[in-house]
């Protein structure tokens, strides 16, 4: 043991004498380190992270299922059609997407509320930390006012207070009474909600629309999510069945999905498209390592061939190498691990809150075992690689050159070899990378389709207390309207129900469309008053704007997008009639008298939905409601300046014509947007990094082989310049040998990539709903920067090459 700690500390002591090659494969592999353990810790903290909720693996989501084989939400009166499936062991339900307006906690304030019945909490094992669940009778229409605080709002407003329990709070001017304090996994399982309400069904439901309702399900002991899914399938189709709907149902369009994947699919797809990135950028250092590795054991021949001659066991030769590789595997991952937490720290602000789970980056345990894993064992491996494949020369003819033979015929072919495996997997990631950039590129450069510099916006939920019905709210609106439009600087004011863009999740009302040949399709509808086009700057393709004229009671008008009038019109909407389906009433015959460039309601990178613009004012009540329920209303000014100089004048308008009436979001329309692209720049950003990382890895590994084998033949170039040759002759000849390896790389990378470009087109229409193609320029692009990459990493040892000292290298070794 002593005489192999003895070997251990010499061959340590050896490479921290000379640390050069110590540091570059080490610095090599930790590039490959800090890649996967970034992605991993994405990964960890947002797919593998456990949700906060005892067995959560028996939790699921029952509803529709969507064509993408995921489900999706459930109307109320699904819900209780379901009853009481056997396979279930309880069952709740939740509804999304609303806001109201609070008094009492503080400041009036506009929060974001969840409605829930008395069994979801049930369902998810989560108990109060304080207080208790809801009744059955508050759970009922007529019940007793109640409600539960979000553990968010309970500190923030009550500073943890536990006496919190029995105060009353007023939600929408009427008065309820705190029963609980939810606790914080409530809010990492369901999203934000400061107030929560029990959704107080009726007994039997009228309510057919899905409208943010999600139906979530513990099972039963022994029962699988595919029998789960069974069960609510022939449910929902009995209930379609009696309500006379019967030959429509024939197919399952009812099913069960587990919860966690439900959360889960809208982050997958990049993820796991980045941790393919960062498995090739592993791979491509680990082959670059392997490389190193080997050029190290050729280097040693006449060492390894002495031991052996002296009758060294396999072990004492293996030794050194073992050592050397456990070292730098150790630097490795310490190195990686650093390059990992910096990178993922300068990412923090850029990362989707998606993304993570309780907000937050966490490394762990299992990102030090991957890092130390990969580390020693890739590096251990790779010297017992090298050491293998060059003990082919360790003998008489080692011993008889005496070290001079450099890498040799066979080493050097295998070196090159393994140059030209790096330089295909660069290359085919940077084809990938091209694609992705060029398509995602494309995409961030798209026109929005309307102006959002020098507008500021805010959100208002009327208070339900104090404008109870449509009229009053719409003589709110108008007042406050008119009053921003005096705050010094503003020119022109607007009113709507959405946004030309937004970063909420509900930022958009879809509804049924109908066109008098009876073409049926969803569109996005949203209310507007008539400066709502002037305030954003979206131009009229065709016929005219809403006016004063088109006011409630007269004839109903619409203007459409442009997609919707291409789509569904052949590019002439104008004059036509649009039939909006508006929940149980009649389908509303409305003219349209305009046709407006089109807009990205989620940004770029999410598809073009078409766009149903009504005026405010004839806005049936059923359709008002459901905004209400819903969202709050945006308002949106423009004018001369800075938008921020408006906020002052913007809260005294509020209180002066609404007093006691909170706003929220109070923020730049440029603000918005940033945030609805950050996905295109932080995509844009990692790819960039792993494409950039993998030229970084493919340079180091031809410069590792180009200057190994320059000073293996530093004797034949001296034996050549002193019989005449000319250092630019030398430099002709490393300079040849090395881009001869880059350009067969590069030939087989794209043409792998030219076989993988339809599976990277269609992960691309996946993720953003656009194909790519791998064209002449990404192609080209590539070439060059792989060949000046190759170029560089040359360069210094050809310059070495073309100024050896002649006599000095005939000296000998």
């Amino acid at each position: 043991m002593s005489i192999w700690l003895a070997e251990i500390l010499r061959a340590w002591r050896a490479s921290l004498r000379r640390p050069g090659f110590l540091l570059l494969a080490g610095g090599v592999l930790a590039l490959g380190i800090g890649a996967s353990v970034a992605v991993f810790v994405l990964i960890a903290n947002t797919l593998w992270r456990p949700l906060p909720a005892p067995r959560a693996d028996r939790l699921v989501v029952i509803g529709a299922l969507h064509d993408n084989g995921h489900v999706g939400g459930i109307s109320p009166h699904e819900y209780q059609s379901l009853g009481s499936p056997a396979g279930l062991a309880s069952m709740g339900l939740v509804h999304f997407g609303t806001v109201v307006n609070i008094a009492g906690a503080g400041a009036p304030a506009q929060v974001p509320l969840i409605e829930m019945d008395r069994g979801l909490l049930p369902t998810l094992a989560l108990r109060p930390v304080l207080g208790r669940n809801f009744s059955a009778q508050e759970d009922r229409s007529d019940g007793p006012k109640a409600v539960l605080l979000g553990h968010g709002l309970w500190q923030r407003a009550y500073g943890g207070d536990p006496g919190v329990v029995g105060r009353t709070l007023k939600v929408e001017g009427v008065t309820h009474t705190i029963v609980g304090v939810l606790p914080a996994a409530f809010s990492i399982l369901l999203g934000p909600g400061d107030v929560v309400l029990p959704t107080a069904l009726p007994a039997v439901s009228r309510d057919y629309y899905h409208n943010g309702h999600e139906a979530i399900a513990r099972l039963a002991e022994g029962v699988d999510i595919a029998t789960a899914s069974a069960q609510a399938d022939a449910a929902e189709r009995t209930m379609f069945r009696d309500m006379g709907m019967g030959g429509n149902w024939k197919k399952p369009r009812f099913g069960a999905e587990g919860y966690a994947s439900a959360f889960q699919q809208d982050t997958r797809p990049m993820l796991l498209l980045f941790l393919t990135s960062a498995v090739l950028v592993s791979l491509i250092a680990l082959v670059n390592l392997a490389n190193l590795m080997l050029l190290r054991a050729l280097a040693r021949q006449h060492d390894v061939a002495v031991r052996h001659a002296l009758g060294a066991s396999q072990w004492r030769i293996l030794l050194p190498a073992l050592a050397e590789g456990l070292l730098i595997g150790a630097v490795a991952a310490l190195a990686g691990m650093a390059l990992a937490a910096a990178g993922l720290a300068l990412l923090r602000g850029s990362i989707p809150s998606l993304w993570l789970w309780g907000g937050r980056v966490q490394t762990g345990a299992m990102a030090w075992q991957l890092a130390f894993g990969m580390g020693l064992l890739g590096a251990v491996l790779a010297a017992v690689f090298g050491l293998l494949r060059s003990r082919g020369a360790a003998g008489a003819e080692a011993l008889r050159e005496g070290g001079r033979s450099g890498a040799g015929v066979r080493g050097g072919r295998l070196s090159r070899s393994l140059v030209v495996a790096q330089v295909s997997l660069a290359a085919m990631l940077l084809c990938a990378a091209g694609v992705f950039m060029h398509a995602i590129g494309e995409a961030s450069r798209q026109p929005l389709g309307y102006t959002e510099a020098g507008v500021l916006t805010f959100e208002l939920a009327p208070v339900k207390g104090h404008y109870p019905d449509t009229a009053s709210m719409l003589a709110m609106t108008r007042q406050l309207v008119e009053r921003l439009r005096m705050i010094p600087g503003v020119t022109d004011a607007a009113v709507t129900t959405n946004l030309p863009t937004s970063d909420d999740l509900f930022g958009s009302f879809n509804n049924g469309m109908h066109t008098p040949e009876g073409n049926e399709f969803e569109a996005q509808m949203k209310g507007i008053d008539a400066d709502y086009f002037t305030v954003f700057g979206m131009a009229l393709r065709e016929g005219r704007g809403f006016t004063r004229e088109d006011r409630q009671g007269g004839a109903p008008v619409v203007i459409v997008s442009q997609d919707l009038a291409d789509r569904w019109y052949g590019g002439h909407a104008l004059g036509k009639e649009l039939d909006v389906e508006v929940n149980d009433a009649p389908h509303l015959p409305a003219r349209i008298v305009g046709v407006v460039a089109s807009t990205w309601q989620r940004g770029p990178l999410h598809p073009l939905l078409p766009v149903v613009y009504l005026p405010l004012v004839q806005l049936p009540a059923p359709t008002m409601a459901i905004f209400r329920d819903l969202e709050p209303l945006r308002f949106a000014l423009r004018g001369h300046g800075n938008p921020d100089d408006w906020r002052a004048g913007v809260r005294a308008a509020v209180a002066e014509v609404a007093p006691e009436q909170p706003i929220a979001k109070l923020r730049s329309m440029r603000s918005i947007v940033e945030r609805t692209t950050a996905d295109a720049r932080l995509n844009l950003l990692l790819i960039g990094v792993f494409a950039a990382l993998a030229v970084l890895l493919a340079a180091a590994g031809l410069y590792a082989v180009m200057a190994v084998a320059v000073a293996a033949r530093e004797r034949e170039f001296g034996v050549r310049m002193a019989l005449g040759a000319a250092p630019s002759r030398l430099l002709r000849l490393v300079l040849r040998g090395g881009l001869w390896q880059i350009a067969l790389g590069l030939a087989l990378g794209v043409a792998m990539a030219w076989l993988m470009a339809r599976a990277v087109s269609q992960v691309l229409m996946t993720l953003i709903g656009r194909s790519g193609a791998l064209d002449p320029l990404v192609m080209v692009g590539v070439a060059v920067v792989l060949v000046a990459a190759g170029l560089l990493a040359c360069l210094l040892p050809a310059l070495r090459a073309a100024n050896v000292a002649p006599m000095r290298a005939l000296k000998g070794e």
